[in-house]
């Protein structure tokens, strides 16, 4: 076996012990540096992405059942003639 601290064993990584036989190497936590300020500059344009295209999706829904509505009024007021 290595003995390099990288390398876990099978027995460590079940080894109920130790809750955290692989200590967690990346911050998980928005904190300060050049990584925290940029990834929240692109957590807040997803989310200002996520609303315009919610915004989108709805207006695309409304557009389309009104002119599903338009249609079946044309085709209505035809058939009604006959």
């Amino acid at each position: 076996m290595e003995s390099n601290n990288s390398y876990t064993s099978w027995a460590d990584q079940w080894d109920y012990s130790n809750p955290d036989p692989v200590p967690d190497t990346k911050n998980s936590s928005h904190g300060g540096g050049a990584k925290g300020k940029y990834s929240r500059k692109v957590e807040d344009g997803f989310g200002k992405t996520k609303a315009a295209a919610s915004t989108g999706v709805k207006k695309v829904k409304e557009g389309a059942s009104l002119g599903f509505h338009w249609i079946k009024d044309k085709y209505q007021k035809t058939t009604q003639k006959r």
